[in-house]
């Protein structure tokens, strides 16, 4: 797995490669921690190189969610693969988080 942080406007952008399961779920919990702790609340994860992604993937998710969104911040998904889609269906996370399908829409959502 991979991961890079950059900044587009006033938001975050986290894009994500590889596999997100239980043995790098971890390492993407601390990346998204570790951009909430330098007061970085608009989130934008880019999931669209993702191959697979474990139920330990969605609950670093849902994590981070929790800890932005009272703080005014909120975390966006855009193009998330095949894979990811149908495990957030699965989890019943589609109505939780917003989903994009380009980056400037979710960024101008903000």
């Amino acid at each position: 797995m991979n991961i890079q942080v950059s900044e587009s406007k006033q938001v975050t952008v986290i894009n994500v490669t590889g596999r997100v399961d239980s043995a790098t779920a971890g390492e993407l919990g601390s990346a998204l921690s570790q951009v909430i702790a330098d007061n970085k609340i608009n989130l934008v994860l880019d999931t669209s190189q993702v191959e697979y992604m474990s139920s330990a993937g969605l609950r670093e998710l849902v994590s981070a969610l929790r800890k932005v969104k009272p703080r005014g911040g909120d975390l966006r998904l855009i193009q998330p693969s095949q894979r990811v889609l149908e495990v957030l269906d699965m989890a019943g996370l589609t109505t939780i988080f917003e989903i994009y399908a380009e980056l400037t829409a979710a960024v101008d959502s903000y």
